[in-house]
C-alpha cells in the first residue's frame, strides 16, 4: 500500500535516488530533473563529484541549477546539447506501461526537452505515485501568456477543466515567463490520443503528459526497490 506518511515517503525517495545514481558514469553528461524526490538524487550525486565522480549536467529549472552548481556539479547551457547520456527526474504519477504525469514542480517544458535528449530517462518515484490509470493528478499544461484563453477554450473542446495555477494568491509564472493551466481530464483512458491532440493547440508550450519518454521508473516501496522498464 501507498503510504502518505513523510518520513516513510522521504525514506523511499532517497532509496530510488541511491539506486539511480549507480547508473551514473564517469564523463556522463547528466540531465536533472526538478522535484523534491530529483533534490534527494541531486544530492547524492553531489557526494559522488566530491569523492571523484566527473560529470556534467544540465538542468530542468534555476533551483535545481542553483542546487547543483552549489554541490560542485558542473552545468551546462541545455539549449546546445545535442545528446544526454542518462536523466534523472521524479514523476507525479505513472503507469506499469511507463506513462507518466509530471509538471507539479513547473518545469515541465524544460524536464521534457531532457527527456526527449536522454538516451537513458531514469524515473524514480516512492509507491504512492503509482497509478493504473493517469488522470488523478492534473495534467499541467505551460501555456504562452498571449495564448492563454485560447488555450484554455481549447482544453475545454477536449473534455477537460482548466485551473490557472496560482501559489500564494499570486500567479504561478515559469522559468521561461509562462503560465501553467492544471487541466482536469479526468481519468484518461488513452494518454496517447490526448498527448497527440495537445500537441496540436497553438501556444501551448508543453503538456505534462510524458509517452515515449521513460526508460525505466525505479520505485521504492517500504524497503523495497522495484524497477519497471
Amino acid at each position: 500500500m501507498a503510504t502518505t506518511d513523510k518520513t516513510q515517503q522521504d525514506a523511499e525517495k532517497l532509496a530510488a535516488a541511491q539506486t539511480a545514481v549507480k547508473f551514473v558514469k564517469n564523463g556522463d553528461v547528466v540531465g536533472l530533473g526538478t522535484g523534491s524526490t530529483t533534490t534527494f538524487a541531486i544530492i547524492e550525486l553531489g557526494k559522488l563529484v566530491q569523492n571523484g565522480l566527473q560529470i556534467k549536467a544540465a538542468a530542468s529549472s534555476i533551483r535545481t541549477e542553483e542546487l547543483a552548481k552549489s554541490l560542485g556539479i558542473e552545468i551546462l547551457d541545455l539549449g546546445r546539447l545535442g545528446q544526454i547520456d542518462i536523466s534523472i527526474d521524479g514523476a507525479d504519477e505513472f503507469t506499469e506501461s511507463l506513462d507518466l504525469i509530471k509538471g507539479g514542480g513547473g518545469a515541465l517544458f524544460r524536464e521534457k526537452i531532457i527527456a526527449s535528449l536522454s538516451k537513458n530517462t531514469i524515473i524514480i518515484t516512492d509507491a504512492s505515485k503509482k497509478v493504473k490509470k493517469l488522470g488523478a493528478f492534473t495534467v499541467p499544461i505551460e501555456v504562452i501568456p498571449l495564448a492563454y484563453q485560447y488555450v484554455f477554450d481549447q482544453i475545454s473542446k477536449l473534455g477537460g477543466s482548466g485551473v490557472l495555477r496560482t501559489v500564494e494568491n499570486k500567479t504561478f509564472i515559469t522559468d521561461n515567463g509562462n503560465l501553467i493551466i492544471d487541466a482536469d481530464f479526468g481519468l484518461i483512458d488513452d494518454p496517447a490520443k490526448l498527448a497527440s491532440n495537445l500537441n496540436q493547440i497553438n501556444g501551448l508550450l508543453a503538456h505534462g503528459l510524458f509517452i515515449n519518454l521513460t526508460s525505466k521508473v525505479i520505485m521504492s516501496e517500504g524497503a523495497d526497490i522495484l524497477i519497471f522498464e
